[in-house]
């Protein structure tokens, strides 16, 4: 199922190309920070047509429109905009990101980053791909050496976690942090060696599904903050290129 998932990856994509830089409507959800524009509804809409059509007994997980269960083993994790925030305001980073699940595992994911034209792809136990170019996290064992990456959630104004404090640590011990805005995408520019270390709080399941399984099978490592598993539960999350993520784990503790 691996090709119809990047198959309708890049046709939600081309749906957001087509709205970028556009005049388009959008909403509040949680707070003033947290908003979906129309561009994020239609792309969902396209994924979810396409899922009910080619695997009508599958469930769909998906962020704007919530569940849709079915009595299947198998269901969609579809985030149809990640980087809503960027989007709206016209920085070109920001991604679909599709898992899918078959009995509580992760079987293949994938992640369009949509203005690059890159599209991120694995399948459980068959590696992770950028296009056709395999993946490989890097192999920097000096947290003084590496470049991190992070985000903020919505309600960041409550300090979820002390994500402002850990921010303020750990930009002490790298060489540098950035932030980029879509998770999806920080977890695929571990997988590819570009960052060595991504940490966020708050995250949900659309936002984890796709880029845990790439991290993963790039040798790659996501974990809480206490080095436990995660499934899709993202109240902390740790993604490393396993080198770091005992000393990660020991600077993550507040």
């Amino acid at each position: 199922m691996i090709k119809d998932i990047k198959y309708i990856t890049r046709e939600a994509g081309k749906i957001i190309r087509e709205g970028f830089g556009k005049n388009f409507s959008f909403e509040y959800k949680t707070n003033e920070s947290n908003i979906v524009t129309e561009i994020d509804k239609r792309a969902e809409e396209l994924i979810k047509e396409f899922i009910t059509k080619n695997f009508s007994e599958h469930s769909i997980l998906a962020e704007e429109s919530g569940e849709t269960i079915n009595n299947s083993e198998y269901i969609w994790v579809v985030d149809p905009l990640d980087g809503t925030t960027n989007f709206a305001h016209g920085l070109p980073i920001f991604s679909v990101s599709i898992g899918l699940r078959k009995n509580d595992e992760t079987i293949a994911g994938v992640v369009y980053d949509v203005m690059a034209d890159n599209l991120y792809s694995a399948e459980l136990n068959k590696g992770s791909y950028c296009n056709d170019l395999r993946l490989q996290v890097s192999s920097e064992k000096n947290i003084a050496h590496s470049l991190a990456v992070t985000g903020f959630p919505y309600d960041i104004a409550d300090n979820p976690e002390h994500a402002l404090e850990l921010f303020t640590k750990i930009i002490k011990k790298t060489r540098g942090i950035r932030r980029l805005g879509s998770a999806a995408i920080d977890f695929c520019y571990v997988a590819k060696g570009v960052f060595d270390i991504f940490w966020e709080v708050h995250l949900n399941p659309w936002d984890i599904c796709a880029g845990q399984l790439i991290v993963e099978e790039a040798g790659g490592k996501v974990t809480d903050f206490k080095g436990n598993s995660i499934g899709l539960s993202g109240t902390t999350i740790l993604c490393t290129n396993n080198q770091l993520h005992d000393t990660m784990i020991r600077e993550l503790i507040f």
